[in-house]
């Protein structure tokens, strides 16, 4: 392994078995391949983003590389020490957030919380005292003047702080966060968002983090990988990703219409009428269809998807052309929805 590598992981495959309900009494078993054969590498002190859909093999694999699951095959490293074999190493060396509201003591202040899991990985004194107080006023929490306010009476934001700052306790070089913003507000996804660069750019800590927000990874992510039913589809920095899209543009327009089920017939006649890639997905009570077009081909293409619209009583509310995004790339590697 490259002495530049800080997360390594190759070949990784999972499955899980469940089981569907057929009659009163009957079930079939049915294979779920969570990953199948997922490799890539990030290196030390950068913030790499895992993107995908749900259910498309985030947790799973961050489960893997934080020890909690056990890969059918393949093989994952973080700085050297096999996930697997050297389970308790990696332990040691990773500071790990999976969600934001679970695993803290509700009738504990936040302060009291930080120093109990202080305690619980061998910190104490004045070493764990200066700890907390320095994570403390680093996640913003002292400003804030809740350090000593109970978990209970904590919002999703201030959670989310305390969950990063459990996380640094032991000051680990590799920090991994399953959708560390999910569910905040802006002004709270913004700070956690800049505090996560600030580690990697300012502290030399690796950051690996998953999201399905693409926003999110084109301002936080040094690179990507965008995975999709269990399989890394494409990997590289934000720029280098869009130049897959190179020539093209994204054309959005927000539809109201009564029949849902119409969309898909839409989607279909926009891929296959049109020939370019196109997703629709729910939107502030109406729905945004996504279009990556040619760029000497916008008129064309949104001329004969209005026509479409017509034909289907949309009613067409607005229409934007935007540079490519990530989405973009998605969209156009799938040809489906995705995030």
């Amino acid at each position: 392994m490259s002495s530049k590598i800080a997360i390594e992981a190759n070949d990784l495959v999972k499955n899980y078995v469940s089981f569907i309900r057929r009659g009163i009494f009957g079930r079939r078993r049915v294979v779920v391949e969570a990953l199948k054969g997922v490799s890539f590498g990030v290196l030390k002190g950068e913030v790499f983003g895992l993107l995908g859909p749900n259910g498309a093999g985030k947790t799973t694999t961050v489960k893997i590389l934080c020890t909690l699951l056990l890969p059918d095959s393949g093989t994952a490293t973080i700085l050297g020490y096999d996930v697997v074999k050297d389970a308790s190493k990696v332990r040691r060396i990773i500071g790990v957030s999976l969600t934001v509201e679970k695993g803290f003591y509700w009738k504990l202040t936040g302060k009291e919380n930080l120093k109990y899991f202080g305690m619980l990985y061998g910190l104490d004194g004045k070493f764990l005292e200066d700890r907390v107080n320095m994570l403390l006023e680093l996640v913003g929490l002292r400003k804030l003047g809740v350090e000593d306010k109970l978990y209970e009476e904590y919002s999703l934001g201030m959670k989310a702080r305390l969950s990063l700052a459990r996380a640094l306790l032991t000051d680990p070089p590799v920090i991994i966060l399953d959708e560390p913003t999910l569910g905040l507000d802006p002004p709270s996804a913004r700070c956690l968002r800049e505090m996560l660069v600030k580690l990697a750019h300012e502290e030399g800590k690796t950051v690996l983090m998953t999201t399905h927000n693409m926003f999110e990874a084109e301002m936080v992510c040094d690179r990507v990988a965008i995975i999709d039913r269990g399989e890394i589809i494409v990997m590289g920095t934000v720029d280098e990703l869009k130049k897959r899209v190179a020539g093209s543009v994204g054309i959005e327009m927000f539809v109201l219409t009564s029949a849902r089920a119409s969309l898909d017939s839409i989607a279909l006649k926009i891929r296959e009428g049109i020939g370019v890639p196109c997703s629709i997905v729910g939107e502030n009570g109406g729905y945004r269809i996504k279009i990556v077009s040619p760029s000497d081909e916008v008129d064309e293409v949104t001329s004969r998807t209005l026509r479409i619209l017509h034909d289907h009583k949309c009613s067409v509310r607005r229409i934007e052309v935007k540079e490519p995004t990530l989405e973009d790339v998605f969209i156009k590697l799938t040809g489906r929805t995705g995030f």
